[in-house]
């Protein structure tokens, strides 16, 4: 387990304060020059699920499930059959008669599971007995088996019956769910990390699940859960930890702490916020490359590089409001999206001289024990950290008028987005979409003669 307490208790400094990240319209890394609004839900739209290479279904807080067409924008299915918000989505391998196609799955605040063919927009099954809503969803494709989690643990078979469920948790339930090896789930249930172990027959009507592990080395409740690869996955919690730990043995994969308040006597030290709001604090979202993990932590964002155990850049004020997705893409390139409205498009560049100014909490990785007054103040100027490079925005999509909640990339199909302000926005390529336009025009003419 490696763990980081990003961010720090002292004021930013002079210079991030008075930088306002703007880049103009003139944005010549940013390809995304060309938008187009799709429109048919009425509430907040919270999720967006790729379902094939042209197929995407949007759902929110309407209760509406919309499958759309990423490359013509038509809105191709209306799913409806929920009477309450959506609570978590995904995709499904489901076979009707002897093809195999993708499904989806929705989880419902009126207590009910239900499967729907996209295709023909039909509800293939339904469960609606739930003692309470899911609030996330993990297929097992390799053990052909699906979870839900709310306050227990159900596992399901693709016919909906329920095979096997974990006990009751009265306090809190679960809130994200990764696969680990060895047939293991890691569950989030308030501040700690439950592993659980399937036990699956070759019928699979014998399926058994039991907690095996409790991890409680978080201080506060944890608010994402991520594999990072085979051998890691990692964790966010409410006052800016994060986690990586081993996904094999679920032990510590390495401790480097930052100490930033009075240690205790066995020599961990107590989170202290002070004057900093947790809100500020907060990993809302993690994503990772397997190299890499990028942090949403407030209004923030901070790269971790994995095989160095170090965060390599970072930006404490990536946008106006929080950050509440993010996503790695090839070639040092990053994105996210924030409460605030906004896209915003990063690249990994070299530290210029001088470099960005940063709290003490941050760089107090390198002093342990208690910092004197004059420590605190040398951690205001600039350190000299061996690779520490910076992320400069590259571009910034403004089309949304409430906070983007995330966004689902299509390569070269183009980039989806979802917001409180009901709308589904898909960004393209300007250039190639008229490159597009103009074969298509030349196709046309030939055929009619030049007429």
């Amino acid at each position: 387990m490696l763990r980081w307490i990003l961010g720090g208790r002292e004021s930013q400094g002079a210079v991030e304060k008075n930088t306002v990240l703007f880049i103009g319209e003139e944005q010549p890394k940013n390809s995304y020059t060309e938008l187009q609004v799709l429109k048919g839900h009425f509430d907040i739209v919270r999720f967006l699920v790729q379902i094939d290479d042209f197929r995407f279904a949007s759902a929110g807080d309407d209760g509406l499930v919309l499958v759309w067409n990423v490359q013509t924008g038509e809105r191709l299915q209306e799913l409806r059959g929920h009477s309450q918000q959506v609570t978590a989505m995904t995709a499904y391998s489901w076979s009707g008669g002897s093809a195999a196609h993708a499904a989806l799955i929705t989880a419902s605040s009126d207590r009910t599971l239900s499967l729907w063919d996209p295709e023909t927009g039909n509800r293939v099954q339904t469960v609606s007995d739930l003692q309470s809503s899911a609030k996330c969803l993990l297929v097992l494709d390799r053990l052909d088996l699906w979870i839900s989690g709310g306050n227990e643990l159900c596992v399901w078979n693709r016919d909906f019956h329920l095979l096997c469920k974990t006990d009751h948790h009265s306090d809190a339930g679960n809130t994200a769910m990764v696969e680990l090896p060895k047939n293991c789930i890691a569950a989030a249930v308030d501040k700690d990390i439950v592993i659980y172990r399937l036990c699956v027959t070759s019928s699979k009507m014998d399926t058994s699940i039991a907690e095996i592990r409790r991890l409680t080395d978080h201080h506060d409740s944890i608010r994402a859960l991520i594999t990072v690869s085979d051998q890691m996955f990692a964790s966010g919690s409410h006052v800016g930890e994060l986690i990586v730990w081993d996904s094999l043995d679920w032990t510590i994969r390495a401790y480097e702490r930052i100490l930033w308040d009075e240690p205790h006597p066995d020599g961990q030290t107590e989170i202290k916020l002070g004057s900093q709001k947790q809100s500020e604090m907060s990993v809302q979202h993690l994503a990772s490359d397997g190299e890499c993990i990028v942090a949403a932590v407030g209004s923030g964002l901070y790269l971790y590089n994995v095989s160095s155990r170090s965060v390599v850049a970072y930006r404490k004020a990536a946008h106006d409001s929080s950050v509440l997705h993010t996503m790695l893409l090839p070639e040092g390139q990053l994105m996210s999206c924030s409460a605030d409205g906004s896209v915003r498009m990063w690249e990994l560049q070299d530290l210029p001289l001088p470099a960005e100014p940063a709290s003490a909490g941050f760089f107090g990785m390198w002093t342990f024990g208690r910092a004197s007054k004059h420590a605190s103040q040398q951690a205001k100027k600039v350190p000299e950290v061996p690779g520490l490079r910076t992320l400069e925005l590259t571009g910034d999509l403004i089309g949304h008028s409430g906070a983007v909640q995330m966004f689902v990339n299509f390569g070269d199909a183009g980039l989806v987005t979802c917001s409180a302000d009901h709308l589904v926005i898909v960004w393209k390529n300007g250039e190639r979409e008229s490159r597009a336009r103009s074969l298509a025009l030349f196709h046309k003419l030939e055929q009619n003669q030049g007429l």
